[in-house]
């Protein structure tokens, strides 16, 4: 278990040595830093630390009016991902943590994970906006992750001793020179970093967290890692390139709404038409194949022509239910191929039109990463994030599914959120649909898909979750809005005879 990171925002009441953490110097094996990073700070939140000071984590200015911590500097009561404290602020361009530089309010956090061990799922990562531009100018992220063998710098303000006493707590910043490890060397997901001695001589300790990793590209600092957690050896770093995109979107603040989102009891869905589709064709629903209300389509199978009925709520922009429909039958469902199910709706395009939104199937196959939004009904939750990779066959429970779309690990729809539609956030087009994650990190059972490659090389990535794409659904659809799988050009799984 990893400890450092879980201290780095502790209240007061706990103290450092009730658990059990070592013995250990700020920035282990490190210096006093000779001189200030404009870019580089201390995040302040007095009612959380033990420090006189109020130093809880550190922070890298990343844009004008944000800067990057680690998710678990961001925590708070409700565990929310966003959210807008009161009494946080960041000291920008100094060596000290209590004075110099420039001191200025946190508006707002944006987390990427609320867990208390977030790190152990790679997704350690945060984003804070300042009340106003900082003065000084941002450092770029590293345009990928450093190799094993770089050379990487790492700073912070964190603890010389293992009591929550004033002479534990260092005022002046502190750097060394190390190098980045094989992600092996700590045993961590391929979304950290693994950057420190072997021996646990060069490190971050408590209160570090949240600080930079910086590597040099172009003769130019570079920021690859912040600070997630260690323990008696090198430090586990939250890999930042790979949430590059993730950076980009929060900072431009584009965020998905669930204007058409359709919540259907126990899974999610969308409702949608093929690009040509006539106004008083019957609607369609969009959800999983495992979403049918009846027995599943058996492997290597399809369902069509199925009464069921079914209650599904269309939701507005910020959630609330703006209209309400009914499906009439179950035209297709399968969960070999894909795993997708189309419903018939009692209401034509036309009468949709009046209250709920009604998405275009796009033609367009996503490809690696490309940007998207996934929109769940259920759960009144939206994700911004990417395509992380297309995977060739992925198996789950007896079925398998082709070149299922891998998100990036920002995207986290779980349970409860299967059919939930996947948007081109470009052309606002359906493109996917999300259907599974692995909970466990078991192999290919249910809820924990595994990846198999062209050479029939199994992977297992707990937590990642997966979607399936939709490119292939317009070719099957017929006239007034029929399921036609003789159709030129449909590939959909067949009903076996």
């Amino acid at each position: 278990m990893k400890l450092r990171s879980v201290l780095a925002v502790v209240a007061a009441a706990l103290s450092v040595t009730a658990l059990g953490v070592a013995p250990a110097t700020a920035i282990v094996g490190g210096a006093p830093s000779p001189r200030a990073y404009p870019f580089t700070g201390s995040l302040n939140r007095p009612a959380d630390s033990p420090r006189p000071d109020g130093h809880v984590c550190g922070v890298t200015l990343v844009a004008p009016q944000w800067v990057v911590t680690a998710s678990h500097c961001a925590r708070n009561d409700l565990e929310t991902q966003v959210g807008y404290p009161h009494d946080w602020s960041v000291r920008l361009g100094s060596v000290s943590a209590s004075s110099g530089g420039e001191v200025i309010a946190v508006e707002k956090f944006v987390r990427r994970s609320n867990g208390t061990l977030p790190h152990i799922f790679g997704k350690d990562i945060a984003l804070l906006k300042l009340a106003h531009p900082a003065k000084a100018a941002p450092i770029k992220i590293s345009a990928k992750a450093p190799a094993p063998g770089t050379g990487a710098r790492i700073m912070g303000w964190g603890m010389t001793c293992d009591q929550a006493a004033p002479q534990c707590y260092p005022d002046h910043l502190r750097e060394a020179d190390t190098v980045v490890q094989p992600t092996s060397t700590c045993l961590v997901s391929l979304s950290d970093l693994c950057i420190g001695a072997l021996d646990g001589k060069v490190g971050p300790t408590n209160m570090d967290s949240g600080g930079p990793a910086l590597v040099k590209e172009g003769g130019a600092w570079t920021l690859a890692g912040v600070v997630s957690g260690g323990d008696n050896g090198p430090g586990i770093y939250t890999n930042v390139p790979a949430y590059a995109d993730w950076v980009r979107e929060t900072i431009a603040e584009r965020h998905p709404t669930l204007e058409g989102a359709v919540n259907l009891g126990s899974c999610a869905g969308s409702l949608v038409r093929k690009a040509g589709a006539g106004p008083d064709d019957p609607g369609l629903l969009l959800t999983n194949g495992h979403c049918i209300a009846g027995d599943h389509p058996a492997v290597g199978s399809a369902v069509t022509e199925r009464a069921e009925a079914r209650d599904a709520a269309v939701l507005s922009a910020s959630g609330g239910i703006k209209a309400t429909l009914h499906t009439t039958k179950l035209l297709y469902a399968t969960m070999t191929g894909t795993d997708v199910a189309l419903y018939q709706v009692d209401k034509t395009y036309a009468q949709l039109a009046a209250g709920a939104k009604v998405f275009e199937l796009g033609t367009r196959e996503p490809q690696q990463a490309d940007q998207l939004d996934v929109l769940s009904g259920t759960h009144g939750k939206t994700w911004a994030c990417s395509v992380a990779n297309i995977v060739p066959e992925l198996r789950e429970g007896g079925y398998t599914q082709h070149n299922a779309i891998q998100y990036s690990e920002d995207c986290t729809p779980g349970s409860g959120d299967s059919g939930s539609p996947v948007l081109d956030p470009h052309t606002g087009q359906v493109v996917g649909i999300h259907n599974t994650s692995n909970d466990l990190g078991q192999v290919c059972t249910v809820d924990n898909p595994c990846e198999v490659d062209e050479n029939g090389v199994v992977t297992v990535h707990m937590g990642r979750s997966y979607g399936q794409q939709t490119a292939e659904i317009p070719a099957c659809l017929g006239a007034g809005s029929t399921v036609d799988l003789s159709l030129a050009g449909c590939g959909l799984t067949k009903p076996k005879a």
